[in-house]
């Protein structure tokens, strides 16, 4: 019963940030496509505005990690 309580919150550590990354991502790229028809000049900007969220799901990997080992 003791690994599968530690797997499952290994789970939840990767599923919580991965939703939220997603849900952070659906919100930065409809707003970024608008902005790239606007000002072409701003696709750096933009690269690092998705780029961000991702260290919230690499960071959820780190911890399940922790929680594994």
């Amino acid at each position: 019963m003791e690994k599968a309580i530690i797997a499952l919150s290994a789970a939840l550590a990767i599923v919580g940030p991965a939703l939220a990354t997603a849900w952070a991502q659906s919100k930065i790229g409809t707003a970024g496509a608008g902005a790239l028809a606007e000002k072409p000049e701003l696709s750096g900007t933009f690269i690092i505005m998705v780029a961000i969220p991702e260290t919230m799901a690499l960071l959820g990997f780190v911890v399940a990690y922790l929680i594994l080992s």
